[in-house]
């Protein structure tokens, strides 16, 4: 009976001092991150100016991930442009919805991507940069302004972000897309290394 006390006492120390070890290694890597971030880069202060509030991400609907991490590089599944009243922006650009509504679209789902981004990392200071967006456009054939849809989502990136917002980028035209969603964007970030 005393072994056993003894052991669970030890047991219990011994992930006392683990966790302990694992804050202060936490801790560390966050320093370590401070150290490296340029002075006058804080994309958290820039989201507040903006008014932009960020929410809890929506689960995947299937065998996916919101994000996976490969090194110093987290790949983000296409999102679309959830509204905060659990509602979708629908239709084709072309058809349905005009230029305007559809970069309206994109930046909501940009929105809905820094949510993501935030759930993963605790905090946008430690994206270093935006690397690659792929823009899908719910359009119809003959609508050729994809671009300037998902402008809606690179303007966003470049006013959270600063310079380092700009990143390499495909808009595309889509037949259709699930739910009929307006867009549907997912993309590539770089953080800084720990």
């Amino acid at each position: 009976m005393r072994n056993s006390f003894l052991i669970l006492l030890l047991s219990i120390v011994l992930v006392s001092c683990n966790e302990v070890q694992d804050r202060q290694m936490e801790a560390q890597a966050e320093d370590k991150v401070a150290e490296i971030i340029p002075e006058g880069y804080d994309p958290e202060a820039k989201l507040q100016e903006l008014g932009i509030q960020l929410s809890t991400p929506s689960a995947p609907v299937a065998n996916y991930v919101n994000a996976v991490r490969t090194g110093n590089l987290i790949f983000l599944a296409g999102k679309g442009p959830l509204k905060p009243d659990g509602e979708n922006i629908t239709g084709k650009l072309g058809a349905d919805l005009t230029i305007e509504e559809g970069y309206e679209a994109a930046r909501i789902t940009g929105i809905n991507q820094l949510s993501v981004l935030k759930a993963e990392l605790g905090n946008l200071n430690k994206v270093k940069r935006i690397v690659k967006v792929k823009g899908m456009v719910n359009a119809t054939p003959d609508f050729a302004d994809q671009p300037k849809v998902v402008n809606g989502y690179s303007d966003l990136m470049v006013a959270v972000f600063g310079e380092r917002g700009k990143h390499a980028r495909a808009a595309v035209g889509m037949g259709s897309l699930p739910g009929n969603i307006a867009v549907e964007i997912d993309m590539v970030v770089e953080l800084w290394e720990e």
